[in-house]
């Protein structure tokens, strides 16, 4: 299965592209996680931010792999626990079906990114760094993936 995390931002700091990285490489082979960078839109003060979401949206759609499930991260979406993250992925996988994960830019997704989600995934109530969400998201789909392979990596409480 192959897990494509597609977020908008292209310039981020040197920290958050290590800390995917290190997640990306644990994945095991049947399980890879892509990341696909989508350019942020050009703002000025004169912006409009349903201009800014409308053109990351398009750049988002034309990105998502043929035949890939779409789960978009959106602060009003359903939170998941690690073992419904898991019992989710384990599905997918027997499924033999692609994921695209969405995540959106500084103004969020668009609505066509939304209804095109089969499901909408909040990570937190609170509103979180788009860059720092990329580490989250690896982050939590490695200790998924540890949790189906019995890893020591979980540990429940």
């Amino acid at each position: 299965m192959l897990i494509h995390l597609i977020a908008v931002g292209t310039r981020l700091a040197l920290w958050v592209e290590n800390g995917f990285k290190d997640y990306q490489k644990r994945f095991p082979p049947e399980c890879k996680l892509n990341l696909i960078s989508i350019p942020l839109s050009k703002r000025t003060k004169n912006s409009r931010a349903s201009q800014s979401i409308i053109e990351e949206e398009k750049k988002i759609l034309a990105a998502i792999p043929k035949r890939s499930r779409i789960i978009a991260l959106d602060s009003r979406g359903q939170m998941w626990n690690t073992r419904q993250l898991a019992q989710s992925l384990q599905q997918w996988q027997l499924e033999r079906q692609d994921i695209s994960l969405l995540i959106g830019g500084p103004d969020g997704l668009g609505p066509t990114c939304l209804s095109s989600a089969e499901h909408i995934w909040s990570l937190s109530a609170l509103t979180l760094p788009h860059a720092l969400v990329r580490i989250l998201v690896a982050e939590q789909l490695y200790r998924a993936v540890s949790l189906l392979q019995d890893h020591p990596y979980h540990r429940e409480q």
